[in-house]
């Protein structure tokens, strides 16, 4: 359950200019199919890495659509982000059974060890730290995603052997 795979942005070293290059390709495949944008949406952030203002707009330019419509879907759904993210997204569960199981000592132990409060990126941009209400591994608990690997029965002492896999 915890073996690692690298998380791939394929776009990771192209320039920016690339980058609006390749995404205006997919906005181009996708434009004209019926509810679309999420679609373009998700492409654009794995390309991109996230999905700042400037770039919502040029999405909603090309696809001839407002910019408070784009802006609506990606502030509405938690899988988009606007800000910069780190290569590898950590999120501690705080459901119930994670919490009452030391879930809270993962998150200070976390912010401690890699220098960054929960919503942040770390200064190396390798991890991006998140809580999660619940991500279904009650029987788990307390548990860990780094980007779709869970960790169970995590405590603080645990937390090098799984920060040492990234």
């Amino acid at each position: 359950m915890s073996e690692h795979t690298d998380c791939c942005f394929c776009a990771a070293n192209m320039d920016e200019q690339a980058k609006y290059e390749q995404i205006a390709q997919v906005i181009d495949t996708y434009k004209e199919k019926e509810g679309s944008l999420i679609m373009v949406l998700h492409s654009a952030q794995q390309i991109y890495g996230y999905l700042p203002l400037e770039l919502q707009k040029f999405i909603a330019d090309r696809m001839g659509l407002p910019l408070s419509e784009v802006y609506g879907v990606v502030s509405f759904y938690s899988f988009f982000s606007m800000t910069e993210r780190g290569r590898h997204t950590i999120r501690i569960c705080l459901g119930t059974a994670c919490y009452v199981r030391g879930g809270k000592k993962l998150v200070d132990a976390l912010e401690e060890k890699l220098q960054v409060k929960v919503g942040g990126v770390t200064a190396d941009k390798k991890f991006t730290l998140e809580v999660a209400r619940c991500i279904g591994a009650c029987g788990l608990a307390p548990a860990i995603m780094v980007d779709n690997d869970v960790y169970k029965t995590m405590s603080p002492a645990t937390l090098d052997s799984m920060l040492n896999q990234y």
